[in-house]
């Protein structure tokens, strides 16, 4: 083996040190031990709670809870992978730092990989790293709690470098790192950035393959992309169980097809056009790439006292409270329902990227400009629909995922990518006649845009926002000057970053600057430049202490009230939140509502055309025993005797031909005596009616629930639970028997005459089958890992 050459590592060890200080010192409440509180990480906690409960007093993985929406797989929640060994790497990448410190670590060595990969001066890729991990969506994602998004992110550059590396001819390493990396980022948990990636991938491969057919080296290139498909399947394979159960559970929830046929042309094969296209950025708002406040920051963003609005309730009746009130006003005036901040690449990433643009001809920037324009015109969305109804309509799993202005995480890595990649180009190569033209066309095109923007802001935009008319014409006229203020502040702020880069630069191509020296000015400018604006949207306030993020709900009276109650399984309607958007109740209680992006599609359209309207013979139908209502003194709990319980028997079926019939029929129905089942399923035909029959849960488990019934005919029960045929099994005195659905949503089957055990389990094969494949390749990959860097270490 060779020994270790430390000369050659300690360039490497000194970034690993600076990305340290940078994540610690940018976070420093974690070294006193606080925690961040984020607000999705706060609803995770409350969609969590009784997986965790579960899984601490039975010692296994629930896989389902009935905590949320009357009842959900558990598999887009919270289920440990043990079966994945490739996750523990997870963890080392982190260097084991204390969250989020971890995450923006994972953002650094990420990128810096990738630099050095391509043999990029150490100093230059720490630069590098900093302004890709601190672009200002990647910390704003951190505030908001969606670590998983961030996690997938941080694999983004060491995925690209392994690629790149087998193009190179690196096939072996390449091939390994890429399997290592796809199993990493695929067990982060968030399919839709791995999705963009492979977008991003696919347009590399096609600008790989017009290169090879221009320089006839096909075969090299059907081999090399060959070990890249092998070693991204082995990679994905980790993670099969995650794979497999989203995929199975996605084609019954939200993001699958629906079977109703009203407003079609919303529709796609998964979510609804309007849905999914929410969050899009406006063509405009593409400018925060360049400028941070160009659309006014967050949607509840803070002014100074030199404002107008300030000024404003100084003036009035309010001016004891002014202070207060411009710490959250509506400064953004775009179009998204709301932002909590910009997709900020940085000034001076903005006028190395335009350079590089200059500088770079050939395959890099064919498929560096494809990816850009491609990522940037989707995360438009519906500020551009004949682009993305193509895309919803036509490319694949497209339309599974929401919030399409997601697309610009892979522009915030490419413009840092091509920008480090021009200024290296300049260092090494000095003065030529193409760098001073380039210097001065991507001087032009940035700085020139922000100097029109900060002396004529009002010649381009009027910095009104559609919800303006709600303020007043008072607090709103102000609130446009502020945000015209605001708007000319930043695109000042831009310019004097772009013209001290262009200088530094220009400083270092007349010899009066050396390389390092133009390097640290450079990576301190941008460093200085994305912390503070970063600061305005991720800073020391937000960091609480540990116990108040640990235990992030506290039970009202309501709560403690409801809880009293013995029964092992009940629901509760909290009307005092927003119901189908929170998952506070969720905490405590078996909740009809909750808080996620891929509940059932089936239990959306009973929300839609039943529960948000009121209907109480669907919420008896579902065991809704408690509504927590707003009394005097705060929430109060309200009995509803008319809760039909865990399980009835019903004297009358009524068939459905289709779904539009079932969901119309349901509303007609008395559900306490009637169900209404679709026409594919078989319905027994000798039921009967027992007014004396019984039926009553008696052990209840989130996977496991114990009935017993006792009657003197054939009936027919329904129960007050979901139905889900991709792993819920049915057993009558523990022989397996069909079930089918009724009303809508629920489970109904036929009992026989007698006394009998009804137990329904949640067994379903395909998380038990993925998680065999998981051990499988995750054993092979460990293998092929080992003898890789054995190769390359070996004497």
């Amino acid at each position: 083996m060779k020994a270790l050459n430390w000369k050659k590592l300690l360039p490497h060890l000194t970034a690993v040190a600076v990305f340290v200080l940078i994540s610690l010192v940018y976070f420093s409440p974690v070294l006193e031990g606080k925690k961040l509180e984020q607000q999705d990480i706060r609803q995770f906690k409350g969609m969590s709670e009784e997986i965790v409960q579960h899984r601490a007093e039975y010692d296994e993985e629930p896989l389902w809870t009935n905590s949320m929406f009357s009842g959900m797989p558990a598999y887009q929640i919270s289920v440990l992978h043990k079966s994945n060994l490739v996750s523990y790497f997870s963890k080392i990448f982190k260097l084991y730092l204390p969250a989020p410190a971890g995450t923006v670590f994972l953002y650094l060595l990420g990128f810096y990989f990738l630099l050095v990969t391509l043999s990029i001066d150490y100093r230059l890729a720490i630069v590098g790293a900093i302004a890709f991990a601190f672009s200002s969506y990647f910390f704003i994602i951190i505030e908001a709690g969606h670590n998983t998004k961030a996690h997938a992110i941080g694999y983004i550059a060491p995925i690209v470098a392994s690629v790149l590396m087998v193009f190179r001819g690196r096939m072996l390493l390449g091939a390994a790192l890429t399997a290592l990396f796809t199993a990493l980022m695929v067990n982060a948990n968030h399919f839709q950035i791995t999705y963009y990636l492979i977008m991003l991938l696919f347009v590399i491969g096609i600008v790989k393959l017009i290169e090879a057919i221009k320089e006839k080296t096909i075969p090299v290139f059907m081999k090399q992309v060959a070990f890249l498909l092998l070693a991204g399947g082995i990679g994905a394979l980790t993670s099969s169980s995650k794979l497999m159960t989203t995929m199975e559970y996605g084609a019954e929830s939200i993001r699958g097809k629906s079977d109703l046929t009203a407003n079609q042309s919303n529709k796609t094969s998964g979510l609804d056009k309007d849905y999914a296209t929410a969050w899009s950025y406006g063509k405009a708002e593409s400018f925060t790439l360049l400028i941070p406040n160009f659309h006014g920051g967050a949607s509840g963003g803070e002014l100074g006292t030199d404002s107008e609005t300030y000024k404003l309730f100084k003036n009035s009746a309010q001016s004891s409270q002014a202070k207060n009130i411009i710490k959250q006003l509506p400064l953004y005036w775009g179009t998204q329902p709301f932002t909590s901040g910009p997709v900020y690449a940085g000034a001076i990433i903005c006028f190395l990227f335009v350079l590089g643009l200059f500088l770079f001809n050939g395959y890099l920037r064919w498929w560096v400009v494809g990816s850009f324009i491609l990522m940037l015109t989707l995360g438009w969305g519906k500020n551009l629909m004949p682009l993305t109804d193509f895309f919803l309509d036509y490319i694949p799993a497209y339309n599974k995922f929401r919030a399409v202005s997601t697309t610009l995480v892979i522009v915030e890595f490419l413009m840092p990518f091509l920008g480090i990649l021009s200024l290296n180009k300049i260092l090494e190569e000095g003065k030529t006649e193409k760098i001073l033209k380039g210097l001065k066309y991507s001087l032009a095109i940035t700085g020139g845009l922000c100097l029109l923007f900060a002396l004529a802001p009002t010649m381009f935009f009027d910095f009104t926002s559609p919800n303006d008319n709600q303020y007043g014409d008072a607090l709103s006229n102000a609130l446009q000057v502020d945000r015209a203020s605001i708007f000319q502040a930043d695109a000042v702020r831009s310019l004097i970053l772009i013209l001290l880069a262009a200088t530094s630069i220009w400083l270092y191509l007349s010899n009066t600057l050396k390389r390092l020296s133009t390097i640290l000015i450079i990576g301190v400018l941008i460093l200085g430049d994305m912390w503070v604006v970063n600061k305005r949207y991720l800073n020391n306030d937000n960091f609480k202490a540990k116990r108040k993020v640990v235990q992030p709900y506290t039970p009202s009276t309501a709560d403690n009230q409801i809880l009293r109650d013995t029964d092992p399984n009940y629901r509760v309607y909290n009307t005092t939140v927003s119901p189908f958007n929170d998952a506070s109740t969720s905490y405590f209680h078996k909740s009809i509502g909750g808080y996620h992006g891929a509940k059932l599609r089936r239990y959306q359209e009973l929300i839609d055309y039943h529960i948000s309207k009121g209907n109480m013979q669907v919420l008896n139908m579902l065991n809704t025993k408690y509504f927590i209502v707003k009394g005097q003194n705060g929430p109060v709990a309200q009995l509803n005797s008319g809760a039909l319980g865990n399980a009835w028997f019903v004297n009358e079926i009524i068939k459905a031909e289709n779904a539009d019939k079932e969901i119309e029929t349901l509303g007609q129905i008395n559900t306490n005596t009637q169900v209404v089942v679709d026409d594919r399923f078989d319905i027994p035909e000798n039921i009967s009616f027992d007014s004396t029959a019984s039926i009553s849960l008696t052990s209840y488990k989130a996977n496991h629930l114990i009935y017993e019934s006792n009657s003197s005919k054939e009936q027919f029960a329904v129960f007050s639970e979901i139905y889900y045929d991709k792993g819920w099994n049915a057993y009558v005195d523990g022989n397996l028997v069909p079930h089918i659905r009724g009303n809508y949503v629920l489970r109904a089957m036929a009992i026989p005459s007698g006394q009998h055990t009804i137990e329904f389990k949640f067994e379903p094969k395909t998380h038990y089958t993925g998680e065999t494949i998981s051990l499988a390749s995750s054993l092979i990959l460990l293998l092929f890992l080992i003898g890789v860097f054995y190769k390359e270490l070996k004497v």
